[in-house]
């Protein structure tokens, strides 16, 4: 199969400047302004011929199935605002024009976990449709390979292979609301945190503005999420202590006074300093307000105990020990340090937790 069948010898303009996937993926007006008229264009897409059409205004320059790359191109280039400029102002020197961006268009879903590495997720080539987020307002119908999604804002987008993909929590959020496979849910959730794409809090927040939480076996898939992301934040406390030589603390313990009332569980804690870690590892959730208020005032008045007592925490959240753990060593390590300075702290006791 040729995947480089040329544009017409009388077209003007030649190629060179696009990439690859470009030269197979055009749309109507790039044709016309290669020089190729409408009706050469049908012609070339007649039953046999070596071109055909994918989407509406959207050709590929080749007989056969498209290629995973071309699918996804062909969705954007149909989903954009603004069709990628046929003809470069001014070619670059020393190399092919880079690749236009697509206004307005992003891929999500499935097939963005799948750019982003997920494994749970279906190959591109298994995928019947590809969802592209566009703004609200457009007005552009599901066809073919795309399916379009509106939203009110859009989000940001990451570039993976030259594709604007949304961002894990988002494109997890459009992907679920299209799944009722209940395992299906909580395989992707768990991946996405087990595999370091993103927080609990990040995706919790997601479903809820997508109003997925309503659905029993999504609620199921977050519980299971949230328990994941706490054990994950363990181990990357953990890791910190043990990477950036900190002395080792006593893990996951209650602090009572003598003879008096409970203070708290702490994740971690070293007794010669009295520098407690505590991990935040709440995710907001809807219906949940007030034990969120409540599990806030709490930790805010345990924290004021402790402190009175002469007992310094540390706070800290699963995405800086992620993306920072140097930084939050070094936090810890000078709490440690200033111990020294500080009046001896009340003695408490130290109980497993």
């Amino acid at each position: 199969m040729n995947h480089n069948t040329p544009l017409s010898p009388l077209s003007p303009r030649p190629l060179r400047h696009l990439s690859e996937v470009h030269r197979r993926v055009m749309t109507a007006a790039q044709l016309k302004a290669h020089g190729v008229s409408p009706a050469e264009t049908a012609e070339q897409c007649r039953p046999g011929g070596p071109w055909q059409q994918f989407l509406p205004g959207v050709f590929l320059l080749h007989p056969g199935p498209p290629t995973s790359e071309e699918r996804l191109h062909a969705v954007l280039t149909y989903a954009a605002r603004e069709r990628m400029p046929a003809v470069p102002a001014q070619p670059c020197a020393g190399g092919p024009h880079p690749a236009p961006a697509y206004t307005d268009a992003v891929l999500t879903g499935l097939a963005a976990l799948t750019l982003h590495g997920f494994t749970a997720t279906p190959p591109l080539t298994a995928l019947e449709t590809l969802d592209v987020l566009v703004p609200r307002m457009r007005r552009l119908r599901s066809t073919g390979s795309a399916r379009v999604l509106r939203t009110a804002a859009l989000p940001t987008p990451q570039e993976v292979t030259g594709l604007p993909v949304a961002p894990v929590p988002r494109a997890l959020a459009d992907a679920v609301a299209e799944l009722t496979d209940a395992g299906a849910v909580r395989r992707l959730l768990t991946e996405a945190v087990r595999g370091g794409h993103c927080e609990p809090a990040a995706v919790v927040r997601e479903l809820t503005q997508a109003k997925l939480l309503s659905r029993p076996h999504v609620v199921d898939a977050v519980d299971s999420l949230l328990a994941e992301g706490r054990a994950i934040a363990e181990d990357r406390l953990h890791a910190m202590v043990r990477e950036h030589g900190l002395p080792d603390p006593v893990w996951n313990v209650d602090l009572r006074l003598p003879g008096g009332p409970h203070l708290g569980g702490l994740d971690a804690y070293w007794p010669e300093h009295s520098v407690a870690v505590e991990l935040d590892t709440r995710a907001p959730r809807p219906g949940h307000r007030q034990d969120e208020d409540e599990s806030w005032s709490e930790y805010a008045r345990k924290r004021e105990t402790l402190e009175r007592l002469g007992i310094t925490v540390v706070h800290l959240t699963p995405r800086k020990l992620r993306d920072a753990a140097e930084q939050q060593a070094a936090v810890v390590r000078t709490a440690l340090m200033a111990a020294v300075d500080r009046d001896p702290a009340a003695y408490v006791v130290v109980l497993p937790r």
